[in-house]
């Protein structure tokens, strides 16, 4: 039991690493079916080619029947890991003053180059609404002020992503628009109401469940109207009303579990295991390949000890696997005229366009 169990737990592991080249012992944790997906960052990225030869490589390793994920973070503005060559986007901030079928245009646009580099997702689009001036983390990241606004844009960009063929993923659930804090350094506190948190913070990820978004991220926040002892990384009632209210049954991902918010406060052992029996599917381990090899040690043990454990890491590992079918199914060939997929005169002018937009 403890083989399956193993290749299982790191199926729902997603990974980063350091480097132009995929280090030998990630190959061969992809080949023993023991990565479920892996994030390029831009310590990852350098010419287009490379970016492409580095996603088939990745993509190449996985057996067949288990195919990888290759993701990135691909938003606009402060958070676009591929730039020029590829055509270098706007802050999103910029779609919250046009309609929302410019956003599907720009989801489009962007996912048809990534596609063309062999990314299979792309953790956007941002769903918080930013409702605090003072929040040092989303800000012009996220797509406007007004939830209604936020829901419709990110929606229409969900989309269009998918008619490129890549995946979406909506972050950061349950919203992470009003806080203070960057989570990559501190655990945030947002204290409102849950009536206020439902009439605002749940609004566009209402919009993208129904809309067909297939992974949701998690925020690493205390929302204490909903959980005040856990972020709701950690926490089977936050992340219960995304499955029980808003009815979703994609993947749940975590945000990194390397983040300060969290591992500041929790042993990666704890903290993996505590956020798959929240009702997380996959997990993010972004840097660091001792952390991601304790975390699948992690969930294996906690399985072998306990039956319950075990039924929800199936799940899990079953989830991202339709994800995967779904969005990383067929081998990775870069084209042969990549250059011409990327930065095209009609991305450039969409781009454009977004940087005239009034803010």
């Amino acid at each position: 039991m403890a083989t399956a169990l193993a290749a299982v737990a790191g199926s729902t592991l997603i990974v980063g690493f350091d480097g132009q080249a995929a280090p030998a012992e990630l190959l061969a944790r992809v080949r023993a079916g023991h990565v479920g997906g892996a994030i390029l960052f831009a310590r990852n990225v350098g010419a287009p080619e490379q970016v492409a030869d580095l996603n088939a490589a990745l993509r190449g390793a996985a057996p067949p029947d288990a195919p990888l994920l290759t993701c990135v973070d691909q938003e606009g503005g402060r958070v676009q890991r591929v730039r020029a060559p590829a055509t270098e986007w706007p802050p999103m901030a910029a779609l919250a003053q046009l309609p929302p079928a410019v956003a599907g245009q720009v989801g489009r646009a962007l996912g048809a180059e990534l596609a063309a580099l062999g990314f299979a997702l792309d953790f956007a689009p941002v769903l918080d609404v930013h409702t605090n001036p003072q929040n040092p983390v989303i800000g012009d990241r996220a797509l406007g002020t007004d939830p209604a606004a936020v829901a419709a844009r990110g929606s229409a960009l969900l989309r269009g992503l998918h008619d490129a063929g890549v995946g979406s993923c909506g972050k950061h659930f349950p919203g992470h628009g009003d806080t203070i804090t960057d989570s990559h350094l501190d655990l945030p506190v947002v204290a409102h109401v849950e009536a206020r948190l439902r009439g605002v913070e749940l609004v566009p990820f209402a919009r993208a469940v129904a809309d067909g978004v297939p992974m949701i991220m998690t925020a690493h926040v205390v929302f204490p109207a909903l959980d005040p002892d856990v972020p709701a990384t950690m926490s089977p009632r936050v992340l219960g009303l995304l499955r029980r209210d808003l009815g979703f049954d994609g993947v749940i991902v975590s945000d990194d579990l390397e983040m300060k918010a969290v591992a500041d406060r929790y042993g990666i052992e704890e903290l993996v295991v505590a956020a798959l029996r929240a009702g997380c599917d996959a997990f993010l381990v972004c840097h660091r390949a001792d952390l991601q090899e304790r975390a699948r040690e992690a969930l294996v043990h906690a399985a072998e000890r306990d039956a319950d454990t075990r039924a929800r890491l199936a799940e899990a590992a079953a989830r991202l696997a339709v994800l995967r079918r779904r969005f990383a199914g067929a081998r990775y060939v870069p084209p042969a005229d990549l250059r011409a997929h990327l930065g095209s005169a009609p991305h450039r002018a969409l781009a454009a366009q977004l940087a005239a937009a009034p803010r």
